[in-house]
């Protein structure tokens, strides 16, 4: 069986359908109905199912369903409804937030109350989804590390959409929805600002991204390295050590020179990932507000040169 395994392929044990522990009292009733893909499989476990949604998250996908409506149709409103138009086009197409004369009133629908009503309802639909997150994970008695990693993607998103035009006292100063146009928005950004590489905590968030992005790969990498001795079952591995975390304790000291552990290369990866969102808003949330110019910053305190040759 060892020699079957290779970095192509993965045996998949197939066993009866597992329905999880049971739900404490004051709980909605979980489903039942749980069925195999092999294709699923092939990315990780083959059982889908059962699920569980909740108050929370039925509300959740609501609002959801309102914000993506919403959004989508102003879309195709802005190309006369012609579907061929508005699949060509669809990554160049965008739902504006209010232009700068309406400051943080509430704009007609057309001019940018539809943005406006398409943000409350995403937002919305983000908070209830990390509520339903975080009650879960507290319902099976686990940690609830998903759900503030979750918050730090969330912190990011409302920086860009709220909280930084709440203090630049503009809407317009938000991100629209969109492909393109907010790739577009994110360029001009960084040039009406002087240059967002010269941003400290921009300079963070990239480490960050790059680092998490290094260590993941590398566990990931790690694991499947062993897992003919078992080293995907890693709760079994951190409370007895076998051959498998041996062996990739080894290559970290040959390769990397430090040690890492069944459980802390989780932890690195974990604070890694969250730091990036993290120090990114951060850094958007200084620019504008705190610094007018990141290049004359950089100059300032000795970060970029005074004058390009």
């Amino acid at each position: 069986m060892a020699e079957y395994q290779n970095i192509f392929t993965q045996v998949q044990v197939r066993s009866p359908a597992e329905l999880g522990v049971h739900l404490p009292p004051q709980n909605s009733p979980r489903g039942t109905e749980t069925r195999f893909s092999y294709w699923a499989g092939k990315l990780g476990d083959a059982q889908l199912g059962p699920v569980y949604l909740g108050t929370t998250g039925f509300i959740s996908i609501v609002c959801f369903v309102i914000a993506f409506e919403i959004i989508g149709l102003n879309m195709l409103a802005s190309v006369n409804w012609d579907p061929v138009q508005f699949v060509r086009r669809l990554a160049y197409l965008s739902l504006d937030p209010p232009a700068a004369k309406y400051g943080l009133s509430i704009p007609p629908l057309k001019e940018g109350g539809w943005w406006l009503m398409a943000g409350f309802f995403l937002t919305t639909s983000i908070i209830l989804w990390w509520v339903r997150m975080y009650r879960r994970a507290r319902a099976l008695n686990m940690g609830t590390h998903v759900a503030w990693a979750f918050a730090a993607a969330i912190w990011l998103y409302l920086v860009l959409g709220f909280i930084r035009p709440l203090f630049m006292g503009n809407f317009s100063e938000a991100v629209p929805f969109g492909i393109f146009p907010h790739l577009d928005w994110t360029n001009n950004f960084s040039l009406n600002y002087g240059n967002l590489f010269y941003n400290p905590f921009h300079m963070l968030s990239i480490a960050f991204l790059y680092g998490s992005a290094l260590l993941f790969a590398m566990h990931g990498a790690t694991i499947l390295a062993v897992s003919r001795y078992g080293g995907e079952r890693e709760i079994e591995q951190i409370t007895d050590r076998g051959t498998a975390s041996e062996r990739a304790a080894l290559f970290w000291r040959w390769t990397m020179g430090f040690n890492a552990t069944m459980e802390s290369v989780h932890r690195w990866a974990w604070w890694f990932a969250v730091l990036c969102p993290l120090t990114g808003g951060i850094g958007i949330l200084l620019t504008g507000t705190a610094v007018d110019n990141w290049y004359d910053w950089g100059v300032k305190h000795g970060l970029a040169p005074a004058a390009y040759p």
